[in-house]
């Protein structure tokens, strides 16, 4: 049974999300602060996390950035206000895998829920197959049997999302993927406005495998169209 934690200083979000969650078979992990969420990580490390930005004690953004810190790979969601576009970005840059924006239908979380766990399940799972699924573009590698990543050799981490975006611009080298496309792939939802989701992924995904994140090698944006990987000397 995948485990989540659900974090929000408003004990009724959090009573509604258990029951939202329970319904579909998860356990749910409650915590009203950051402090009692980082100590409920460190007691038993959950599937997923959903954070709510505003709380007290330790915030949302603090919590992530300390939980991307000490190594913790699994999804983090923020619960967020529409008021909060500026926290919802840093969170996505901080290493937070998705946003939901109150009020939320139970429909949408989850659906976002599922979709974070599926591409987490992926991420980590080995296969079995004697043949390993590798890709090369220049120096850019990806082992899809170990889910690695290297550069040159040196070893990239990437967050699962991160890792499912690159694969799918790798696998289809030189072909533009639209916002919209890359977000129904890696999601598996229809994209609503989720140009802001993917442009920071985009962007951190570059700040890891370029060299110069502004002058390119691999991940390319196409004006107008979309974003692509092809391979330039």
């Amino acid at each position: 049974m995948y485990q989540i934690l659900v974090c929000d200083d408003d004990k009724e979000i959090v009573e509604a999300i258990r029951i939202y969650l329970s319904g579909e078979g998860y356990q749910v992990i409650a915590a009203y602060n950051g402090r009692e969420a980082l100590d409920a990580v460190h007691n038993e490390v959950p599937h997923l996390a959903i954070l709510d930005i505003m709380m007290p004690e330790m915030d949302g953004l603090r919590l992530t950035g300390k939980l991307r810190e000490e190594g913790y790979a699994f999804p983090i969601l923020f619960l967020s206000a529409k008021t909060e576009d500026t926290d919802k970005i840093l969170g996505l840059n901080i290493g937070a895998d998705d946003y939901i924006t109150k009020p939320f239908r139970p429909l949408e979380l989850v659906a976002r829920v599922k979709s974070a766990l599926r591409r987490y399940t992926t991420f980590g799972s080995l296969t079995e197959e004697l043949t390993e699924q590798c890709y090369t573009i220049g120096g850019l590698k990806i082992n899809d049997d170990t889910k690695e990543v290297t550069v040159d050799g040196e070893p990239v981490r990437l967050t699962p999302t991160e890792y499912a975006m690159l694969l799918l611009l790798v696998q289809n080298k030189g072909k533009v993927f639209s916002t919209e496309q890359i977000f129904s792939a890696v999601w598996n939802e229809p994209s609503y406005g989720a140009d802001n989701i993917v442009a920071v992924h985009i962007r951190h995904i570059r700040e890891k495998i370029e060299i110069n994140p502004r002058e390119p090698r691999y991940l390319k944006v196409v004006w107008g169209l979309g974003y692509k990987v092809d391979w330039q000397d």
